[in-house]
């Protein structure tokens, strides 16, 4: 199993939660809770994983 760091924020204007993976260009989502969130961001991830590896500090 792979493990990646999100920054997630809430946002005032929208009450929305949003995340993205730093160093993966591509990897953001949003999210009305932070469950969603967390799914919407590993269905992501799983996508671009498929296409390519993120990129190394």
């Amino acid at each position: 199993m792979r493990y990646f760091t999100a920054i997630v924020e809430r946002r005032p204007d929208t009450g929305l939660y949003v995340g993205h993976v730093p160093g993966f260009p591509g990897a953001h989502s949003q999210g009305e809770t932070l469950d969603e969130l967390n799914r919407n961001l590993r269905e992501v991830i799983g996508m671009l994983l498929e296409e390519s590896e993120p990129e190394k500090p």
